[in-house]
């Protein structure tokens, strides 16, 4: 079994949305990144895959076994969702060791130390970034082998999100462990990502490798005289500026050959994003 997670055919349907159908493959040992605007569907799938909302239809597998599984081996951060406020880390502790079978109080408290999270303050009293940080030590904490992962560094500064980053790094090592990362923060996931899932409206428009996205895909630059005489083959998806216009193109390489006299830039995920949600496309 070569895939921590396996979709297929699902659906999510709501009177003013529908998710899907979705076929997704998401291989052991890769960090997955989800990327979308607000709205689009990941936390929606994500819930699904959580068994926290009912899929319409469809199956969903995590590591071979029907949703109706053992939730030991999964950590989990939601967006806005964790202990009451009145909890401090100590008492997390407590009831951490009481519902995981592998529940770890020490690597727990040396990720406290590491952190500088303190041990016996109310939750209500620590910054977002520690809640933050909190959130992601204890979804780790019990050695799960997928985290499911939602906006996990929103609200902590660089430094910090570099050092969780390399968290994440070091927990897939063992080419066994697996992250799916849903984030806004899409700078994050061309550091770290194998795999970017864009999901716009419900569906899914690009379930590619990362190098391939980042390197095979660009963004022309032209003037709207230029951009007339472009062929349109060679046209994803544009957007209009008063001065110019910037295009996106797949296979770089090509292009560049084709329009040598062009500017073309190597593109990132939130360019990508923007061009293909607000970019018009060629009829």
């Amino acid at each position: 079994m070569n895939n921590i997670i396996e979709i297929k055919d699902l659906t999510k349907k709501y009177d003013n949305f529908t998710l899907g159908p979705l076929n997704i493959e998401i291989p052991k040992g890769m960090i997955v990144g989800l990327i979308g605007e607000n709205g689009a569907g990941k936390t929606t799938l994500i819930k699904c895959i959580l068994n926290i909302i009912k899929e319409s239809s469809g199956e969903i597998k995590i590591n071979g076994k029907e949703k109706e599984k053992d939730f030991e081996d999964i950590g989990v951060v939601l967006d806005n969702s964790f202990f009451p406020e009145i909890l401090t880390a100590s008492n997390i502790n407590n009831i951490m060791k009481s519902i995981y079978k592998h529940w770890d109080s020490k690597l727990y408290n040396d990720y406290l130390k590491k952190f500088n999270i303190p041990s016996n303050k109310p939750l209500k009293t620590l910054s977002c970034g520690m809640h933050k940080k909190l959130e992601i030590i204890t979804a780790m904490s019990h050695h799960p082998k997928l985290l499911i992962l939602d906006e996990p560094t929103s609200g902590l500064d660089p430094v910090v999100r570099h050092e969780v980053l390399d968290l994440f790094m070091n927990f897939i090592q063992n080419e066994e462990n697996s992250i799916l990362l849903s984030t806004h923060i899409t700078s994050d996931l061309e550091h770290i990502a194998d795999k970017i899932i864009f999901i716009n409206e419900g569906q899914v428009i690009f379930n590619e490798d990362s190098p391939t996205l980042l390197n095979n895909y660009g963004i022309l630059k032209c003037t709207n005289t230029e951009f007339n005489n472009l062929d349109k083959k060679d046209i994803l998806a544009y957007m209009k500026n008063k001065y110019n216009v910037d295009v996106l193109i797949k296979d770089l390489n090509k292009v560049k050959k084709k329009y040598k006299d062009f500017v073309i830039d190597k593109i990132t995920l939130e360019d990508l994003m923007v061009l293909m949600i607000k970019g018009e496309k060629i009829c």
